[in-house]
């Protein structure tokens, strides 16, 4: 049943578009009521406005808290008009319905982000009456249409001039479903404003409440749907808070998660440094004085996984990398065996407009691979609230990030052998990526550049082999990083036979002594660490 709209109420705080909204509705002959600043806004703008003080009899009091909290409007918003009874009552107490209700509410995520927001500011900015009409209207989509956002407008007045004023269930159905998602999500924000304020972690009910950004092709597989969401309150530095570059094939659900990968791992470095990432793991990664050679390095450590690879670096793509890396495989990769290269994204925090048009024209590639552009890098705003959320069936599991990097104070020097300045930097590198690689992980790094890594397999003892083939040659003197400790010697004696100068390794085994043993007895430097970084 289409309803026809005439009686509107008209109160937001974000006033983008109001004044024309409202100007159209009066043009089709709608009774306009409007609150406060509202109302002086459309007033402003020479707009015939009714104060909801003439509706209810009572003036806005309690600097603004009760207004619309009053049985005059939300019985003219919830009465139900084929109701004999709701319709009598509604007569009987002289309340006239209200069609149409545009709200948007207090500001309280952009209030509760600024520096030094107090406690009271925070509490003065959760809207009761906003949500409060928002539900009734919403409730009663039969008869009410609740616009939310001013994206809204266009649609809500274009359906009008087309239909002599009137408004389709179809469009008060979307209306009322966007209506109740925003209310849970504000809802949402205040309870993880409060909980963060009272240190509660883990509160008794957690909800995330987010936008969808986009709807993606698929999900990991072509039969499956997907779409990315954003967390409104998330301001890092991130792939999901990057700009997708104009031109390139629409982005992916498997892009996504790659190139999260990637650009995390390169969060970790102050230095220059660059990532390529396959299927969520690093198959190359390497820092240096300069950002080419830091790419290049990148590049070799594994030229045939780096085929379709993500490739992430922490410094601006100008004329000369954007070359490197549109000409990595005539460059480099063509002699270490490669059959080619694309990169599927280029992730950075900035691209110089020329390096964009040497990134779409250099190669054939180019036009399809996708930019992101994320901003400058400011390690100093992790977000520590932030949940690291995994799915199971009928559940989530919710933890803290890994946040833990290259913490110098927790370092234990366990052998008779200390690592060299040199070999402690490719320590380094080694730890900080094994913190991104799959479990159970080895790495092997030499001369500051990834050379082999081993992933994901059910014992650390294959990681290893899997690590020390890929390295090949550049085992000797490398050093090589372990995501969690060692169990057994029987790591070390495989690194010992491969070449390896030194370990890092979280320590904490009952066989600690054994493994320091053994690593006495072969040569070799060992670091515990302190922390473990299983990646399930």
């Amino acid at each position: 049943m289409a309803v026809k709209i005439k009686r509107a109420l008209i109160s937001v705080s974000d006033k983008t578009g109001v004044v024309e909204f409202a100007r159209s509705l009066q043009d089709m002959g709608v009774f306009i009521i409007s609150t406060g600043g509202t109302a002086k806004t459309l007033s402003q703008a020479g707009l015939k406005v009714n104060s909801v003080e003439s509706v209810t009899g009572f003036p806005e009091m309690m600097d603004g808290r009760v207004k619309t909290l009053h049985p005059k409007i939300h019985g003219a918003l919830l009465g139900l008009r084929d109701n004999a009874e709701h319709a009598a009552a509604m007569k009987a107490h002289q309340i006239e319905p209200i069609d149409l209700v545009c709200v948007n509410l207090y500001p309280f995520e952009k209030t509760v982000a600024k520096a030094g927001c107090t406690l009271e500011e925070a509490i003065e900015n959760i809207d009761i009456g906003g949500p409060s009409m928002v539900r009734s209207a919403a409730k009663n989509q039969k008869f009410v249409a609740i616009v939310t956002d001013p994206s809204q407008y266009d649609r809500v007045i274009g359906e009008m001039a087309a239909a002599g004023g009137c408004v389709s269930p179809e469009l008060r159905a979307d209306l009322a479903r966007a209506a109740f998602s925003l209310t849970a999500a504000y809802d949402a924000a205040i309870s993880r404003y409060l909980n963060i304020r009272a240190g509660n972690l883990f509160p008794e009910r957690v909800s995330i409440a987010m936008i969808r950004d986009q709807e993606l092709r698929y999900g990991e597989n072509p039969h499956q749907q997907g779409a990315f969401y954003k967390l409104p309150s998330a301001k890092e530095v991130s792939v999901g808070n990057a700009r997708l570059l104009p031109g390139g094939t629409a982005i992916s659900f498997n892009n996504l998660m790659d190139s999260n990968a990637a650009f995390e791992l390169c969060k970790e470095f102050d230095e220059p440094a660059a990532v390529v990432v396959k299927h969520m793991n690093p198959c190359g990664c390497a820092i240096d004085e300069d950002i080419c050679k830091a790419y290049e390095k990148a590049y070799l450590g594994d030229v045939v996984s780096a085929f379709g690879g993500i490739v992430a670096v922490n410094r601006t793509i100008d004329k000369e990398l954007a070359t490197t890396i549109m000409e990595s495989y005539g460059r480099f990769g063509k002699e270490r065996g490669a059959a080619g290269f694309f990169a599927e994204v280029i992730i950075a925090p900035q691209f110089k407009p020329e390096a964009v048009q040497i990134i779409r024209t250099l190669k054939s590639w180019g036009q399809r691979v996708r930019l992101l552009e994320t901003g400058p890098i400011d390690r100093r705003a992790q977000d520590v609230q932030e949940y690291d959320v995994r799915c199971i069936v009928g559940g989530m599991l919710l933890q803290q990030r890994d946040l833990v990097g290259w913490e110098k104070d927790l370092l234990t020097f366990a052998t008779k052998l200390k690592p060299s300045p040199s070999q402690l930097e490719d320590l380094r590198i080694a730890w900080l990526t094994a913190k991104h690689v799959k479990s159970n992980t080895i790495t092997v790094v030499n001369g500051k550049r990834l050379v082999g890594v081993g992933a994901g397999q059910m014992n650390r003892v294959e990681s290893g082999l899997i690590a020390f083939k890929h390295a090949g040659a550049m085992t000797k003197g490398a050093a090589m990083g372990s995501d969690a400790f060692f169990p057994f010697a029987d790591n070390v004696e495989n690194a010992a036979q491969a070449g390896i100068a030194c370990i890092v390794q979280p320590g904490g085994s009952k066989k600690d002594d054994e493994v320091i043993a053994k690593a006495d007895e072969l040569g070799i430097a060992m670091v515990f660490a302190g922390k473990r970084h299983f990646k399930h």
